[in-house]
């Protein structure tokens, strides 16, 4: 049996999965916040690298007391923008002899597409499919059947936008109403450059921020994926739960049954992406996925180019 691991270096998150290829032998998510100030910098922080690099090391330790052959590392948004992002390369290959791979937005719309949907009850086989990826750093959109046709990435994420925009506690609902706007306003124009293509039969939401505005709906105290994989969000539930966490203090918000407290702080600009997506797109529900890019990444090999 060959037990695999990936690990995913997002703007928020630094995520491992452990597979036999068969069934997930552990999934762990650790918030890092590579991210933190690069919206203002451009650069990643030291102390931002050194969490980070640490987290890796942890995961990287954890793959291999499960019988990892080998350890995949990939890193998105924030690698991409950095403008020293070799420093945190360099610092992963001191520290683990690994190496850390940063993707294109087309691949990790790519991989993203392919693992959130892949055993998705109720995705009918041939029928348009797109699948909205909040990050941390960017929001990344792909719309395909079996394999994305066609991709799209949005500089806006949850993260990013917190610093640029929602810099009050709770945030002004200006600040709420700019972000909602920039975010309609990408869609606009990928609807002008690409004509048709924000149209499909199942739109499918992965990664945190989705997941957890589910949760918090179902006010769901502690993880259940059985729950969570293949919920049925509704916008009017979308805009409840945005309603309720924007009004909130932080310390308040960390209240919400469903809520990571460590997510506290970012999930109503992640709300902000998310209303903005159903509103533009006019979308009366969104398949909720707990699967994405790391299961694209086990996936890889297996993959058409």
């Amino acid at each position: 049996m060959k037990v695999s691991a990936f690990i995913d270096v997002g703007t928020n998150s630094t995520n491992l999965l452990v597979t036999d290829g068969d069934s997930d032998i552990t999934r762990r998510i650790a918030v890092t916040r590579l991210g933190e100030g690069l919206h203002s910098s451009g650069l990643l922080s030291p102390a931002a690298i050194e969490r980070t690099v640490s987290v890796i090391a942890q995961h990287a330790d954890t793959a291999r007391s499960l019988g990892a052959n080998t350890v995949t590392i990939v890193g998105t948004a924030a690698c991409r923008r950095a403008g020293n992002t070799s420093e945190l390369v360099a610092a992963v290959h001191d520290t683990t002899g690994l190496v850390l791979e940063v993707i294109s937005p087309e691949e990790e719309a790519r991989l993203s597409f392919a693992g959130a949907t892949r055993g998705l009850p109720g995705l009918d086989t041939g029928s348009d499919v797109m699948v909205v990826d909040i990050g941390g750093g960017s929001t990344e959109i792909s719309i395909g059947t079996d394999t994305p046709l066609m991709s799209f990435s949005i500089p806006i994420g949850a993260v990013t936008a917190t610093e640029s925009d929602l810099t009050t506690d709770p945030p002004r609902p200006e600040d709420l109403t700019n972000v909602i706007g920039a975010v309609q306003d990408e869609l606009e124009e990928i609807g002008r450059t690409a004509p048709g293509a924000l149209t499909a039969g199942r739109v499918v939401g992965v990664a945190g921020t989705f997941v957890t505005v589910a949760a918090v709906e179902i006010g769901l105290a502690e993880w259940d994926d059985s729950a969570l994989h293949g919920f049925e969000l509704t916008r009017e539930a979308a805009e409840d739960v945005f309603r309720t966490l924007a009004t909130e203090s932080i310390a308040d918000r960390k209240l919400n049954p469903g809520l990571p407290p460590e997510r506290a702080d970012v999930i109503v600009a992640g709300c902000c992406i998310l209303v903005g997506v159903m509103r533009r797109l006019r979308l009366d529900s969104i398949t909720v996925s707990t699967r994405g890019l790391l299961d694209g990444l086990a996936l890889r090999g297996r993959m058409t180019p």
